[in-house]
């Protein structure tokens, strides 16, 4: 029986797979026989709105049905969205469509096995801790945001105890909460209890209380236990796919959980990974967070998806997405575009394709996806497999930590928006917010900057104006906020609306 198999039980319709126990099983007998897949990076351009989906998991459903049918062991590890704002909106679920669909998508759109309910339940207790060590005295302040999977504005600004107490709280979406963050980037529940011990539940005269400092953690540890299992399901044709995690990648970091990922790169040859919204986004959470500060797999290529409609709506805007695939070419990531047509745009693909010769882009890889499933890709792939079976393995990047916060700003600003450092621009406040979380992590023991540094904008814009002349954008600093049990400081960039509502269909 193979090793995995002894990690895996039937959870429903689906599987659920203890990575945290088979990758430290791995660790700990090197006889093992394992595989050391390459990563894949599936990412999309910055879409013309927040609420439209170019068409990610379609491709990574696509590619690893079409790399499998070529005889290539590869699988895909995607995120899990949330119900209220994903699902429930007019960019659709998380799960394909059509030819390029999961076997049980209404499963991965509406919970799958409680995962974002189990995460919410904990964050919510931990919260309830620190009310009650308000009454108790211990804390004036608490600073750990209650959560929930239906959004609700009402809800974003609360008071405990109204009319007496009125302790100030919030209510932030589940998939954005520091306890997800926490299990995206842990490899073991030791590691997540430790995290979660280091997490600021609030102030007591101005001073950070952390809850390892007032509770006894983490003896509610079960009710996380089937929720750090990624969930192994298929997509229609059979191949294998992995299911764990998915912070929003414009308000906190849209990536699937490291383990999954390590887990699914120990099975198969070649794991396709997605990341969140655009390549400015999740993509570059992935490249810069997982990798650089966490010590994921760097990708050996990528795929940047787009709309034929996307290359001609708006002129303003067509700088983007060539800028996505300069940026990751010039990170020596052999970078495909692939463009995800609509019905009626067949008839588009000779002149999408002159477009992009013009650009200096690779072969790009277009079809309809939906309608035509990995058959629209299998006889476009031969670069791009030559590039993965052939081209060299990637080092592992510098990390950022030491780079002081306003330093990194600019630094992202650059490499992943095109916008310099002297055109970073700091709102009023933000130099107080600076300071105030700087005093925050020196009265918690922690430095700043040794922070892994979250950009928290709209998906839809990379500056302040994408649409003014290149050499005016600019890129504005709004305020920082600390998950130290996560180890990541967000900052609010860009004068847009983080988190615009999408349609409700």
């Amino acid at each position: 029986m193979p090793l995995i198999d002894q990690f895996t039980t039937q959870y429903g319709l689906v599987r659920k797979i203890d990575a945290f126990g088979y990758l430290a099983q791995l660790k700990s007998d090197s006889s093992i026989e394992r595989k050391h897949g390459k990563v894949v990076l599936v990412t999309a351009d910055t879409p013309l709105k927040a609420s439209r989906g170019e068409g990610k998991t379609t491709t990574t459903i696509a590619l690893i049905d079409a790399l499998r049918a070529k005889g290539i062991d590869a699988a895909a590890v995607l995120r899990q969205p949330s119900m209220g704002i994903t699902a429930a909106g007019s960019k659709g679920g998380a799960s394909g469509g059509g030819k390029a669909s999961l076997t049980h998508p209404e499963l991965v759109d509406w919970g799958l096995c409680g995962e974002m309910t189990a995460i919410a339940a904990a964050q919510n207790l931990l919260v309830s801790f620190a009310e009650k060590a308000v009454d108790e005295g211990l804390l004036d302040t608490i600073l750990t945001p209650r959560v929930s999977e239906v959004p609700s504005r009402s809800l974003r600004q609360i008071a405990v105890d109204y009319g007496k107490g009125n302790v100030p709280e919030r209510v932030v979406l589940t998939p954005t909460s520091e306890l997800m963050q926490i299990v995206v980037l842990s490899r073991s529940m030791a590691e997540i209890g430790e995290r979660v011990a280091a997490m600021i539940a609030g102030t007591k005269d101005g001073k950070p209380v952390k809850y390892g400092e007032f509770i006894d953690l983490w003896r509610i540890t079960n009710i996380l236990l089937d929720a750090v299992k990624p969930a192994l399901t298929e997509t229609q044709a059979g191949s294998p796919v992995y299911v764990h995690c998915g912070p929003f990648a414009n308000v906190s970091i849209g990536i699937p959980s490291l383990v999954s990922v390590e887990m699914a790169c120990a099975l198969h040859d070649v794991v396709v990974v997605e990341a969140g919204y655009g390549a400015d986004a999740g993509a570059q959470k992935w490249l810069d967070i997982a990798c650089r500060d966490y010590g994921a797999q760097w990708p050996s290529a990528a795929v940047i998806v787009t709309r034929a409609t996307t290359w001609r709506d708006d002129p303003a805007l067509s700088w983007r997405y060539p800028f996505h695939v300069q940026r990751l070419e010039g990170l020596d990531i052999p970078t495909f575009p692939l463009i995800n047509l609509w019905e009626g745009e067949d008839g588009e693909i000779a002149s999408l394709r002159e477009t992009a010769k013009t650009l200096e882009f690779r072969d790009p890889i277009i079809g309809n996806l939906f309608r035509d499933g990995g058959d629209a890709l299998s006889d476009q792939l031969e670069g791009f497999i030559d590039a993965l079976q052939n081209g060299e393995t990637p080092a592992q990047p510098h990390s950022h930590r030491g780079m002081s916060l306003t330093e990194n700003a600019k630094w992202v600003a650059e490499q992943a928006y095109g916008v310099p450092g002297e055109r970073v621009l700091l709102k009023d406040g933000f130099s107080a917010s600076l300071a105030q979380a700087r005093d925050l992590c020196a009265d918690a023991g922690l430095n700043l900057d040794e922070l892994a540094f979250v950009a928290v904008k709209s998906p839809a814009v990379m500056t302040d104006n994408d649409s003014a002349p290149e050499a005016e954008h600019t890129v504005t600093l709004k305020k920082v906020e600390v998950h130290a049990g996560a180890g990541l400081v967000q900052v609010n960039l860009t004068t847009s609306l983080t988190t615009p509502m999408p349609k409700i269909v």
